[in-house]
């Protein structure tokens, strides 16, 4: 008999399996159930790009990729960037093309960071920093960041966390699953905290599009002093409704995308060539569909916050993606214990806030990404629960 406990790697072995599925799993053997739980766009992947990608395969552009991603498509992320953020990128050498956001912070993790280095993480944040982090033998240093803060990160808690072994910070904002926002102060006082060090940022800005603060989005990289030392990720999926193409990309400098780009070579060759195509079409043309998907969020995002405090869960406004983060607090019950009370008894799915890092105890994700009929259904079933408590 193999004793796998031998031959698995012990990294990988340690690593818990994503808490967001696991309701899911649960979820899917019951009848009558209303999810709030997945972050999945309900809307089409708009009909023009889905026309270009079956064009595409209609051309026969069937064949790999560059490395890199094609051409026209790094040309239009760079231009993109550009009217966005006023911050160019050399479509040559300083863009890559990725199989979704996630292998992007991935190889850019891998590219910067070695046996023992730090980096640092708030939390709550997306489940896969931490992981990633550990995979590349890192050392995640985790700071909770607080209701009262409104789930900013600080500079005095970033200053706290620093060592000599910090390699990477984190920024993950707009904030799955909080709702936070950084706003231009917010990144400057953490600009201020990283100049002279060799601390590299890695971005995560594929709720971009998703910023409902009357300024929009503001990308670290557009503060002085950041370009040169950020790893912009981002991707289709969210904004244009795009998660099975699987298509991300990441913006940076050459040095570090060149590392990066190596390693994507020799473990996926290229990202998919049907979605690369189609998203030439999204950024070209399809600013419009992205704005009317805003706007209906925007108006399940208005909807779910009264409803949340109108039954008696405290829940702050949250600013960017598709996600409200409701205190249980007042509950008394643990954000696991909530979610599976919630689910057995009343056929609603949340994620409790712990399945993003131990400071979302206290807390549950619950995401707009449906219908309003979906919402309000799914909040009355709520309201029943909370009288049962």
């Amino acid at each position: 008999m193999i004793d796998y406990s031998r031959v698995l790697n012990k990294n990988v072995s340690e690593i818990k399996p994503s808490g967001i599925r696991k309701f899911f799993d649960i979820a899917a053997t019951m009848e009558d159930v209303i999810s709030l739980g997945v972050g999945e766009p309900d809307f089409q992947t708009p009909w023009a790009i889905r026309k270009a990608g079956i064009m595409s395969l209609e051309k026969g552009k069937t064949k790999y990729t560059s490395n890199r991603g094609i051409e026209k498509l790094r040309e239009e992320i760079s231009s993109y960037i550009d009217r966005k953020q006023n911050i160019e990128y050399d479509p040559e050498n300083e863009i890559l093309l990725t199989v979704g956001g996630s292998e992007a912070i991935d190889v850019a993790v891998r590219a910067i960071v070695g046996e023992g280095d730090e980096v640092i993480i708030p939390q709550p944040s997306y489940v896969c920093y931490e992981p990633i982090s550990v995979l590349a033998g890192g050392k995640p240093i985790i700071i909770e960041t607080k209701a009262e803060n409104d789930f900013k990160i600080t500079p005095d808690e970033l200053k706290a966390a620093i060592t000599s072994k910090t390699k990477v910070l984190i920024l993950p904002y707009p904030c799955n699953p909080t709702g936070a926002v950084m706003e231009q102060s917010d990144l400057e006082k953490i600009a201020d905290v990283l100049k002279n060090t060799d601390i590299i940022v890695i971005s995560d800005e594929i709720y971009s599009e998703l910023t409902f603060t009357p300024n929009g989005h503001i990308s670290i990289t557009q503060i002085d002093g950041m370009r040169e030392r950020t790893v912009l990720v981002s991707g289709f999926s969210k904004a244009f409704s795009m998660t099975g193409w699987r298509l991300g990309f990441a913006c940076g400098p050459h040095e570090i995308i060149a590392q990066m780009t190596k390693i994507h070579q020799f473990a996926i060759m290229c990202a998919p060539t049907t979605a690369q195509y189609a998203a030439v079409e999204a950024l070209k043309n399809c600013e419009e569909a992205v704005a009317d998907m805003k706007s209906e969020y925007n108006r399940r995002r208005r909807l779910m916050v009264a409803g949340f405090n109108r039954i008696g869960l405290t829940c702050r406004e949250p600013l960017g993606a598709f996600y409200t983060f409701p205190s249980i607090k007042s509950t008394g019950l643990s954000s696991d214990d909530f979610c599976e009370r919630l689910l057995e008894s009343e056929r609603v799915a949340l994620v409790p806030g712990t399945a993003f890092g131990k400071g979302g105890e206290g807390f549950v994700r619950a995401s707009y990404c449906y219908s309003t009929e979906h919402i309000i259904e799914a909040l009355s079933r709520i309201e029943e629960f909370l009288k049962t408590l």
